[in-house]
């Protein structure tokens, strides 16, 4: 019986398998989860209806499973017709998510291509696709070393 709060079998399969330093992308629901992805990677859509799930409640879940050292969000442009001029909100909900986990895991942003880079590498198992419709929303984790 599973202990914490994931149930995905697919998932929890692909997780199960990952080690130290491998990759999982928490993708929203703009992101080009089926050309933009690592060799090595698995994508498991969860993207119902717009709106559901959001990336933050994937987040949860897979905070509740796997250890993270790493946290990179795609940054937000800041000139042109999607610029914004401060943080998205959702990176407010993902620094709360963080520290209601007890961890203290900043979030590192990443310029849009090479956020792209960064995924496209073997070290990255998984893409869980979300129906997350706030802009800036894709969430790149690293998973740490468990120390239990």
């Amino acid at each position: 019986m599973l202990r914490h709060r994931l149930i995905h079998p697919k998932i929890n399969e692909v997780l199960g398998r990952a080690g130290h330093h491998g990759k999982i992308l928490i993708a929203d629901g703009n992101y080009p989860a089926s050309s933009a992805i690592g060799p090595n990677a698995e994508l498991v859509s969860l993207n119902l209806m717009p709106g559901v799930v959001t990336c933050t409640q994937v987040l949860q879940a897979l905070l509740s499973a796997i250890p993270i050292e790493a946290a990179n969000t795609m940054m937000y442009e800041t000139s042109g017709p999607y610029a914004l001029h401060e943080d998205p909100p959702v990176w407010a909900q993902y620094r709360q998510t963080i520290k209601e986990a007890g961890l203290s895991v900043p979030l590192q942003p990443i310029e849009k291509w090479e956020f792209y880079k960064a995924v496209a590498t073997a070290d990255h198992v998984l893409t869980i696709q979300t129906a997350d419709q706030q802009r800036f929303a894709n969430l790149l984790l690293s998973i740490g070393v468990r120390m239990d």
